[in-house]
């Protein structure tokens, strides 16, 4: 462990000085609040910026929603295990997004705007190729690279080489991004609540 903080002011502070790999970043803490340092930290950072996990106590948190659009590359409920939170950090640090697909998901269909054309989005979109536009769609839908590459029929390793043609096309961070992509530029659309 690099640094613990006790508010962002401070978190962001320790990571612009030790600039770690990974950061675990609550969204709730005094003064400057995790996703305002979320936003300070991957703003207009560099490739090598890095990867933030969100904590939160409730899997519905409009505050997660928007630190996936400021680039958070997932996030964990408070409640997991020391081994399950071992794993995320060696997820996220292999390069990974950390998405919950349901939760994910979710959280997309309640804060996602409605559906209306985002400036760019239909120019970058035209980008993709007929198999690159398939792959997101998959993606946006929460599935793994091991899932869409038995969907698909090809190698995990041909996925890896689409999901990071995506991200540099659309120019996007990391999956957690490209899902709330898909779902505001309409490419995926939230399911009608029920009833």
């Amino acid at each position: 462990m690099v640094g613990d903080a006790v508010d962002g002011a401070e978190a962001v502070r320790l990571a612009v000085e030790a600039w770690p790999d990974v950061i675990l970043m609550d969204v709730r803490m005094p003064g400057l609040d995790g996703l305002e340092a979320t936003r300070r930290l991957l703003d207009g950072a560099p490739g090598t910026a890095p990867r933030i996990v969100i904590l939160t106590t409730f899997d519905l948190d409009e505050y997660v929603y928007a630190a996936m659009q400021a680039g958070a590359c997932g996030f964990l409920l408070k409640d997991v295990t020391p081994e399950q939170l071992v794993a995320a950090v060696r997820t996220v640090s292999a390069g990974d997004a950390l998405l919950a697909p349901s939760i994910t998901r979710r959280l997309v269909e309640r804060f996602a705007p409605p559906t209306v054309a985002m400036a760019g989005a239909p120019d970058a979109l035209g980008t993709l190729t007929a198999r690159e536009t398939e792959v997101f769609k998959l993606v946006a839908r929460g599935m793994s690279n091991g899932e869409i590459a038995d969907a698909l029929v090809v190698s995990e390793a041909t996925v890896k080489t689409h999901v990071a043609a995506i991200l540099a096309k659309l120019d996007l961070r990391n999956r957690a991004q490209a899902v709330v992509f898909a779902y505001e530029s309409g490419v995926v659309r939230a399911a009608a609540p029920a009833g």
